[in-house]
């Protein structure tokens, strides 16, 4: 017989969207596993306040205040860095890790060649500034591919961002200059915490090898890959991801 998972399960969605998009998995965890998570909006996300100052420290102190400690601590992307982040500031707070969609730099770097270029990157932000709805749409077209469910995908996220809860675009450009500037792989060796990742095989933003290199980084760190997914393989595959996170969670 399982045990019960004794760590409350809190998820942190990406940048541009909203925590709708975890409604799937959540489904599977209560229906299949009995967990009912507890899906946060970033700040600055569908109506919350943002901090005066858009840091990571700033994002996981005001989002850790909300939560009872310890938790498992679920991020996807964006969210999946501050995840991150947050394990090593606030150690305490976070028991456990679940990763999906992970990189410790979203941009490529002198010596990390696994990510978007800041060329790349600064023109999407141009577009951001210009027509927030039309380029979230872009890009969520963007990460989709390769995945075999990416039209199923794309109309699940559209839902979840109607025009009325997109974030302020003071926010959605706030998050991008994060994406830019943070780089994170000093810290994983004081990250300690037992580490899930799941990770989509067609991931055009967040390359396999960036989760293979954290996998290698971290002290305790398993890494599931997704074959038929890419960016969202929670909404690809919520099922076996369901499955993943409930044996993780359960000790």
């Amino acid at each position: 017989m399982k045990a019960v998972a004794i760590h409350k399960l809190v998820l942190w969605h990406g940048w541009g969207m909203h925590p709708a998009a975890w409604d799937g998995l959540a489904a599977q965890l209560a229906s299949q596993h009995r967990i009912t998570p507890h899906a946060q909006a970033l700040p600055g996300y569908a109506g919350s306040a943002a901090p005066a100052t858009y840091t990571m420290d700033a994002l996981t102190d005001v989002l850790l205040a909300d939560v009872a400690a310890p938790i498992t601590l679920c991020g996807w992307s964006l969210g999946a860095m501050l995840a991150l982040h947050a394990a090593q500031r606030h150690p305490d707070r976070v028991a456990r890790l679940i990763l999906i969609g992970a990189t410790p730099s979203f941009v490529q770097r002198p010596d990390w060649p696994h990510g978007m270029t800041p060329a790349a990157l600064a023109e999407f932000a141009e577009t951001v500034e210009a027509d927030p709805k039309s380029a979230l749409k872009r890009f969520i077209a963007l990460f989709n591919q390769g995945d075999v469910n990416s039209r199923s995908i794309g109309r699940a996220l559209a839902q979840a961002l109607a025009s009325d809860q997109l974030p302020p675009a003071a926010t959605l450009a706030a998050g991008l200059a994060l994406l830019c500037d943070t780089d994170l792989r000093t810290l994983l060796p004081r990250i300690a915490q037992p580490t899930l990742l799941l990770h989509g095989a067609h991931d055009p933003l967040m390359p396999l090898a960036a989760a293979e290199w954290l996998t290698a980084a971290l002290p305790q760190a398993r890494l599931e890959v997704l074959q038929d997914a890419a960016h969202a393989p929670f909404l690809s595959d919520p099922t076996r991801c369901a499955a993943l996170i409930a044996d993780f969670n359960n000790v």
